[in-house]
């Protein structure tokens, strides 16, 4: 349960009833689609006079809209309903330490248009090339088309308040302001988030349709850094000061590879993708300059997925050992918070057949109870699940449950 916050509340009042049955129609129209007010009734146990009303607010403010009417039985044909998605856009960047990548998308995730360019850590550069960018996006569509915003993710902690990127590692920056910089850049607003939080949120918001979304579990982005989003009852848990979920910086050795954060033997510093590269190439991660010449070798993780993929033995070695580091640094997060599921992203999960062994190997040597070590760990195969999370950030908070309390 959740306390009440007697220093911060909303009151409940007539309407409450009401905007917590629409969002739920919202969402039912969201995870069912196509689906009828008669089968809306049903699942809420509901008359159809009161789903017929909160249909008709929800059609009124265009959430929804109404499709062809489907083939019935008997009586008359009811016409299906669909959450509105593909006139409204949102632009979604993920931010990393090589390229930065932008996605023109409707609401539900779908790509449209996308570019990416070597990424500028100066901040003010930053803004003003990624403002650009953003134009050049816009500039595919017609003028008609109206974008809602941008969600920008970051490898790195998030002041949701203030919208400032209190540390980002691997960007070398440190409350660094974007949010209101990008917004009167372009004049769209922007929501700026932790790249791990963004996942999870797009896990929640923007699923399968027709499966119910996890309400517990975290979701694990393994890129050019290592990051955890947490959702406990379908609600992500940020901390006290905006830093929960940094298990990439769990220590696996007093005396490993420098991380970028500045400590050593940071589960980051084993498992990136920077880090797999590094031992793929037999140069140590800790050794200066050595991130720079990975990045200036052009070598991917993608490319030595494929590698792996066509028989190279040094590429396969090399991803079996992040498994193995992997393994062990999830087995750090169920002792920790023993979620329901673990959801695991990245452009590593492409050899998932090849390292799910080890790192379920790795893990279970780990797990401290039998039930633990039976927690469901599933790789999340969609295409750019970032930039989904990026989008997400846009889209979510139409899906959100009302806070009453």
């Amino acid at each position: 349960m959740r306390k009440i916050d007697t220093r911060q509340f909303v009151r409940a009042t007539r309407s409450t009833s009401r905007d917590i049955n629409r969002q739920i129609v919202l969402n039912l129209v969201r995870e069912h689609q196509p689906v009828s007010r008669a089968d809306l009734a049903r699942r809420m146990q509901i008359g159809r006079g009161m789903v017929t009303a909160l249909v008709d607010e929800l059609l009124a403010e265009a959430a929804i809209f109404e499709g062809d009417a489907a083939e019935a039985p008997r009586g008359r044909r009811p016409k299906m309903l669909y959450v509105r998605t593909r006139d409204r856009f949102v632009i979604g960047v993920d931010v990393r330490f090589s390229r930065t990548f932008l996605m023109l998308s409707d609401f539900s995730g779908v790509p449209l248009f996308r570019l990416s360019y070597d990424t500028v850590t100066d901040p003010t550069t930053f803004v003003v090339g990624l403002a650009e960018h953003v134009r050049a996006l816009l500039a595919q569509v017609p003028d008609t088309v109206r974008c809602e915003g941008i969600g920008l993710v970051v490898p790195g902690m998030i002041d949701q308040e203030t919208g400032r990127v209190l540390f980002a590692p691997q960007l070398g920056w440190r409350d660094v302001a974007l949010r209101e910089p990008l917004a009167l850049a372009t004049g769209l607003p922007v929501s700026i988030e932790n790249a791990s939080i963004a996942c999870a949120l797009a896990t929640m918001w923007l699923g399968t349709r027709g499966h119910e979304s996890p309400a517990d579990f975290v979701y694990v982005t393994v890129s050019d850094g290592v990051g955890a989003g947490i959702v406990v009852n379908g609600e992500v848990v940020r901390g006290a000061s905006h830093s929960a979920g940094e298990f990439g910086h769990i220590p696996l050795s007093l005396e490993g590879p420098r991380c970028l954060c500045g400590s050593q033997g940071c589960l980051e510093a084993y498992t990136s993708n920077l880090a797999t590269i590094s031992r793929y190439l037999g140069r140590p991660l800790s050794a200066d300059g050595t991130r720079q010449d990975l990045r200036d070798s052009g070598l991917t993780i993608e490319e030595l997925v494929a590698r792996a993929h066509v028989g190279d033995r040094q590429a396969r070695a090399s991803l079996e050992e992040t498994a193995r580091y992997l393994g062990a640094g999830l087995a750090a997060v169920v002792n920790a918070l023993n979620p329901a599921q673990i959801v695991l992203g990245g452009e590593i999960v492409a050899a998932w057949s090849d390292i799910e062994p080890v790192l379920r190997a790795a893990f279970t040597t780990r797990v401290l109870t039998a039930q633990s070590a039976s927690t469901i760990i599933v790789p999340d195969l969609t295409a750019a699940p970032r930039l989904r999370g990026a989008a997400a950030l846009v889209a979510a908070p139409i899906y959100a449950a009302p806070r009453l309390a």
